[in-house]
Formats: structure tokens, C-alpha cells, sequence
């Protein structure tokens, strides 16, 4: 995994809010894993660049990882200023990533530094997404999420079958817990 592919603010200047003055070369100095990740890091700095003269005010960078796994896209860390992308969704959905999921992230951390702690998607959110990006605010992906939901196990009761994660099937098989079906209240169980 990639670890912290460029932080272009040191924490005193975190502080202040004052970007570095090399942050162009901060970014060419950092090799990326590929071609389509310093795409991303591009788009990155692009957006910050254009949030700035929209706003009229500097704002430190981030910390970009290509580290997050799961079903989600990608995640903004308010308090540590850090994005962090999903880089299985980001190979198999580049261009969706370019003109909406950096965007998206982007204006989580733009809306803390610039209102303090508000609704994730709340309006102050949905309005930097609008005026400043123009991208519609939508708060979850449409991505094929196939390829990084992992495995699946089959389980049954009253009403029919249904899967459970591996997580919450090891549970069951460890004797942690068991599951019941919203609908029948019948405790599920594996299909053999």
C-alpha cells in the first residue's frame, strides 16, 4: 500500500492555514503507484487550486492515500486533514472518480475548515459541491460494487435465502451469535 503520497503542509502551517509555497513541487516529487493515482493527485491539487480562488483564501492540503478498502469510494478524515480512495473502485471507474468522488471528498474537508463540524450532507456541504465544483450533490456512488464485496455465504429461514458477509458468518460458526430474519423472526441458518 501507498502511505502518505503528499502532504504539502506541515502541521505548524496545518495550523495557520497557510499552504506551503512548494506544493507544486511537492507533488512531482511524489511517485505515485500509477498512472491513473497521480491522475488523482493532480485532480486533487487542481480542485484545491480552483476552491482557493473561489474562495479567496488559502486551505492546507490534504494527506492522499490509495489505501481504503471496502464498498466505499473514498472517505475524508476531517480532523487529520487526509483523503483516502479506494483504488480497486478507482481502476475499474476512473473517470466517474475524476469528475465526482474527488469533488465529493474535496468539499468534506473544505466544509469542516470552513464551518466547523456540520451535517456530513448538510447544506453548507451541498453548497460547496454546487457553486464551487458544480457537480450534483449525491451522497452515495452507483458504482458496480461486485469486485470488493467480498465473500458471501448463503443462509435460509421462513421466508427464503439470503447471504451474510464473512464477518457475521464467522460469528456464527464461532458460536458469537446467531441471526434472525426481520420478517420471521427465524433464527437463519447455513445452507449445507
Amino acid at each position: 500500500m501507498l502511505k502518505n503520497l503528499f502532504n504539502f503542509t506541515s502541521p505548524k502551517q496545518a495550523a495557520l492555514g497557510k499552504p506551503k509555497a512548494s506544493a507544486k513541487a511537492a507533488l512531482t516529487s511524489c511517485p505515485a503507484k500509477s498512472a491513473l493515482q497521480q491522475q488523482i493527485l493532480n485532480k486533487v491539487e487542481s480542485d484545491y487550486q480552483h476552491a482557493e480562488r473561489h474562495f479567496s483564501r488559502p486551505f492546507p492540503r490534504p494527506v492522499v492515500q490509495f489505501s481504503l478498502r471496502g464498498k466505499s469510494a473514498g472517505t475524508a478524515h476531517l480532523q487529520t486533514n487526509r483523503l483516502r480512495f479506494n483504488p480497486v473502485l478507482l481502476a475499474e471507474n476512473p473517470q466517474v472518480f475524476l469528475a465526482e468522488v474527488v469533488p465529493h471528498e474535496i468539499s468534506h474537508l473544505l466544509c469542516y475548515q470552513l464551518f466547523g463540524r456540520v451535517k456530513p450532507h448538510g447544506k453548507e456541504w451541498q453548497s460547496i459541491m454546487v457553486s464551487t465544483f458544480n457537480v450534483a450533490p449525491k451522497t452515495t456512488h452507483q458504482l458496480n460494487i461486485q469486485s470488493v464485496s467480498g465473500q458471501q455465504f448463503d443462509y435460509f429461514c421462513g421466508c427464503g435465502n439470503t447471504t451474510l458477509s464473512i464477518r457475521r458468518h464467522n460469528r456464527v460458526v464461532r458460536g458469537q451469535t446467531q441471526y434472525r430474519c426481520r420478517r420471521c423472526q427465524q433464527t437463519l441458518q447455513a445452507v449445507q
